[in-house]
């Protein structure tokens, strides 16, 4: 269901408002409130709702964990709106209900519950609100956004481009937090230093220690010269682990010791180095679940939340979407007009999509759409659909050529598909509907190895 339209089980009262004017500065007004577990498992134990929102379920990747073995591991999400306070159901195995109605998305007001497998959850409103500034900008470097969401996020990254702290970025894998961790790298007093990225998920556990920390020569059987760490390759500069969340236990007291004393040690060496480097952390765990779980050190998650930025998924600033797509037009193809590749009905059909890959999902379509502008709803509907599934390789990571068979390699199967279900395998039918000859849709079906008895009914 488009959360543009949510049912709602009564009329649900505004719970935020931009105040102020851009000239003084403005601000996101949000009503405070919680949302308290009344039956099951958890009973009495109750969250705060953020201004992000709270991910409702059994898994490590929640905000708010439920030990309820009938609450599917992201069961649904509550989050404050414009409109109202939204629970959208997350594909969850047996539904979430509010007052016996079964919900995908709406709104729900004060005292209502939210029942989740044998757990029932009710929201709480309080009469104070809490104030958020908003940017007056609508870019932040290469960032672009000028929903309320990204307002509020740009005014802290700019914060953070004036300044040393450490800043922990989170938000869904595709939301923009590798940009955002190299635009206030850039925008900063370190600009001209190095920028080091190092990927907490993308190497073996036993390797972690000396990537980011170095080793001397002899300091283990592979170590036949000194090897210099990540943050002493910063010095000077920043420092970005990426999912950090990934991070081993033993491996996270020795980040503390270096956030707090500014120094590393080298496998192998006695000695510890000082170093000078701004740290830029992010993940798409929700780290203070993590802590509470026992699986993140709290002393280091304090640490490195001294300013703390939530980006927002696509799906909740859908309003941004041609302005992003505009823009990424004119990056992908400078000779290209926007506007004619995004006709009113690409746009609806852009908007409508909930992009599980965010922001990097919507270029991915974009790309394709270039490849492929006269055939935009097989696009959209095939490619976002496929940008997320476990299999394929994403072409983003292949030279242009090889990509551009691969994306066309793609279409063309799940083109010749989608023609021999609708025609229950009649290769004369569906060839006759795609407007192509008969050897041509064959030379297709065998270069796909696709036979069409599996599609008769």
């Amino acid at each position: 269901m488009n959360e543009e339209s949510p049912e709602f089980i009564h009329p649900p009262e505004r719970v935020t408002e931009v105040i102020g004017k851009a000239e003084t500065g403005m601000k996101l007004k949000v009503k405070r409130a919680r949302l308290k577990v009344v039956k099951g498992p958890d009973k009495g134990q109750e969250k705060a709702v953020p201004l992000h929102g709270l991910i409702v379920g059994k898994g490590p990747t929640c905000n708010f964990v439920l030990h309820d073995p009938a609450v599917s591991s992201e069961h649904f999400r509550l989050v404050p709106t414009e409109k109202g306070f939204l629970v959208e159901d997350l594909g969850s195995s047996n539904g979430t209900w509010v007052e016996k109605v079964r919900l995908g998305t709406g709104l729900i007001s004060n005292k209502e519950k939210v029942s989740v497998g044998y757990t029932a959850l009710r929201l709480e409103v309080l009469s104070d609100y809490e104030e958020f500034p908003l940017s007056r900008n609508s870019s932040f470097g290469q960032m672009m956004g000028h929903s309320v969401a990204m307002r509020q996020a740009f005014a802290i990254l700019e914060r953070a481009a004036s300044s040393d702290a450490t800043l922990l970025l989170e938000g869904e894998t595709g939301t923009g937090k590798d940009l955002a961790a190299e635009n206030v790298h850039a925008l900063s007093s370190r600009a001209k230093k190095p920028f080091v990225v190092v990927d907490c998920s993308g190497m073996q556990a036993n390797l972690v220690e000396s990537h980011l920390f170095g080793h001397v020569k002899g300091a283990f059987t592979d170590a036949e010269s000194d090897h210099v760490g990540a943050f002493e390759a910063a010095q000077g500069g920043t420092i970005f682990l990426d999912e950090l969340g990934e991070l081993s236990p033993t491996l996270q007291p020795k980040l503390l010791r270096v956030l707090e004393k500014r120094q590393v040690q080298r496998i192998g060496e006695n000695n510890y180095r000082p170093v000078d480097v701004r740290l830029i952390a992010a993940t798409n765990r929700h780290l203070d679940a993590e802590m509470e779980a026992g699986r993140f050190r709290e002393d280091l998650f304090y640490r490195l939340s001294v300013l703390r930025v939530s980006l927002p998924a696509l799906r909740d600033r859908r309003d941004d979407i041609p302005l992003l797509a505009s823009s990424m037009v004119r990056s992908l193809d400078p000779n290209m007009n926007p506007s004619e590749l995004l006709s009113d009905n690409v746009l609806t059909m852009l908007a409508h999509h909930d992009w599980p890959g965010n922001v990097r999902e919507l270029r991915n379509v974009i790309e394709r759409l270039l490849l492929f502008p006269e055939w935009p709803e097989r696009v959209i509907d095939t490619f976002a659909e496929e940008e997320h599934s476990a299999s394929g390789i994403d072409p983003n990571e292949l030279p242009f050529l090889e990509a551009r068979d691969l994306v066309l390699d793609r279409f063309e199967k799940s083109y010749i598909v989608s023609n021999l279900s609708a025609c229950d395998g009649r290769v004369g039918n569906a060839a006759k509907k795609a407007k192509t000859s008969r050897q041509t849709f064959h030379r297709l079906m065998n270069k796909h190895g696709i036979h069409k008895a599996a599609f008769r009914a």
